[in-house]
């Protein structure tokens, strides 16, 4: 099945056989297509092109990456990235899997329930994993607490950053 667009080329096409001017061919879509008939500026370089022999009412290949790459497969490049180097820009990122800036923010932050704290990547949700080791590094410092009361006056915080 083919959109209107494709339609409407294969119609002009059909035109140029019959050796219908381009502002003939533009009159005849406009009344059959109305609003959604094409411009008249691609109604004439589409007569160019078949008067010229094109055989293919196909789109031309146009460089450059696609609007949206957003594929298993793209998204599991980005989380292997980014959990490699948390620290890597969503520019980065988009450079490195060739995909468009906004589809690899969407892909963080949908897909791979992602955002950015202090310039780095983190999951908005722990994994149990995580949530335990949490609970073991707690359950440490407390014990160590316990031990040494004056443990306390060692630790010193930069930001959000702690050093022992």
């Amino acid at each position: 099945m083919c959109d209107e667009k494709h339609e409407q080329r294969i119609n002009v096409k059909f035109l140029v056989k019959l050796k219908k001017t381009p502002t003939e061919c533009y009159k005849l879509l406009k009344e059959a297509y109305g609003e959604n008939s094409l411009s008249r500026a691609r109604v004439f370089e589409w007569h160019k092109r078949f008067s010229e022999g094109r055989e293919s009412t196909e789109d031309d290949q146009r460089p450059g990456r696609p609007v949206s790459v957003s594929t298993p497969q793209t998204v599991t490049k980005i989380d292997q990235i980014v959990r490699g180097d948390r620290r890597m820009s969503i520019r980065m990122i988009a450079e490195t899997v060739n995909a468009d800036k906004e589809t690899v923010r969407k892909i963080l932050h949908d897909d791979l329930n992602m955002k950015k704290v202090c310039a780095k990547l983190v999951p908005k949700n722990l994994t149990a994993d995580q949530k335990l080791v949490r609970q073991q590094i707690c359950s440490d410092f407390l014990e160590r607490l316990d031990e040494e009361p004056d443990v306390m006056e060692n630790i010193i915080t930069c930001d959000e950053t702690w050093i022992f």
